[in-house]
Parts: structure tokens; C-alpha cells; sequence
């Protein structure tokens, strides 16, 4: 569905994730956040659109709730959220992102970049559903990949919406070999994504 390049290797979940629950709980938690302040972002930059302000307004709302679910995960498990992080991987994504140019140009590179980071959460979820020990977890990121999925449809679908005489398929795809660049870097570490 995403034709994302490398998958993700599924020791991750055991060497990495199940030693670190309250930092990968931590980390998704402040992920949630920033899509949540994504949304609302592309809201800011691009309110003209009124089908694309309703679509983000509704994802906040969501992201908001992921959020609390993470962190009511967190508070079962007698952690306490830690401190906000900043998020490499995306940020290294953020370096792809067009800098200036057509307004049009513009958002469906946003769009595609938001469309990136939700497929490759769907992706890590995925593997984290399957391969992990704890069975509320597992069902937990079951239902965030799905979550997830649906997110990666809609900035998808959004893009070919605003997107007018713009190769949306051609974009996605430079997204794609650039994401298969960065990810080689990322998928060892105590974050979603990291």
C-alpha cells in the first residue's frame, strides 16, 4: 500500500522496544502531539481550502485522542510521561520539503511529508502488533495501524485533491527513495521511528 523500501526488522520489538516500554510509550505519546500540531499547522498555512480545514481539524481532534490513550498506556504501566523530544527522523524529512515555489506545489509536498510519517507509523505499529510480548499492547498498535493507515489515505487523497496539473504519484515516489535513505539510519533506537 505504501511501498515503503525497507521494513522495518522485527528484533526491533524485542532488543529494542520490550527493554524500553516507558521510553517508546514516551516517545509515541509526543508523536501524537506533533501531528496533532501538524494539523492544526496545515490549518494556519492553507485556510482557503475548507474541505482540507474541516479534514484537519477532524485529525487533531484524533491525534489529541491518541495522545491520551498513549498516555493512559503510561499511566497503567506506573510510568510517568517524560519530557517532549524532538523527533530526528522527521526532522530529516522536513530537510525534503519544497522551500518556496507554487502555493499548489507547496501544500502537496506538506501533504506527501505528513503522508510519509503516517505511513511509516502505520509500518512500525504493524511490526510492534506482531512482535510484541504484551497482548494490550499488541491490540493497542493494532488499532493505531489502522489508525494510521486511514491518516496515510487521507493526506494521500488530499494531495491528489489540491494537487491540479501536479504528478502526485511522481512526488510520492521521490518521497519514497528519499525515506528509503533515511530510514537506514533509523529503526535501532528507544523511539517510534528512531
Amino acid at each position: 500500500m505504501f511501498r515503503l523500501k525497507l521494513p522495518t526488522d522485527p528484533s526491533w520489538v524485542k532488543n529494542v522496544v520490550e527493554k524500553n516500554i516507558a521510553e517508546i510509550l514516551t516517545d509515541h505519546a509526543w508523536c501524537e502531539q506533533k501531528a496533532v500540531s501538524n494539523a492544526i499547522s496545515i490549518v494556519v498555512k492553507f485556510p482557503e481550502h475548507q474541505e482540507l480545514v474541516t479534514e484537519m481539524i477532524k485529525l487533531s481532534q484524533e491525534e489529541l485522542l491518541h495522545f491520551e490513550m498513549v498516555h493512559q498506556q503510561i499511566k497503567k504501566r506506573g510510568y510517568t510521561l517524560g519530557k517532549e523530544r524532538k523527533d530526528d527522523y522527521v526532522n530529516r524529512l522536513m530537510e525534503f520539503l519544497m522551500k518556496g515555489g507554487p502555493r499548489e506545489e507547496v501544500l502537496v509536498d506538506r501533504l506527501l511529508f505528513a503522508a510519509m510519517v503516517e505511513a511509516r507509523s502505520c509500518e512500525r505499529f504493524k511490526v510492534l502488533s506482531e512482535n510484541i510480548d504484551d497482548k494490550e499492547l499488541s491490540a493497542f498498535y493494532n488499532e493505531l495501524m489502522i489508525s494510521e493507515a486511514n491518516h496515510y489515505t487521507l493526506f494521500t487523497g488530499l494531495a491528489k485533491k489540491y494537487g491540479g496539473s501536479i504528478d502526485v504519484d511522481k512526488r510520492w515516489q521521490q518521497w519514497l527513495d528519499y525515506e528509503a535513505v533515511v530510514i537506514k539510519d533509523y529503526g535501532k533506537g528507544q523511539t517510534v521511528h528512531g
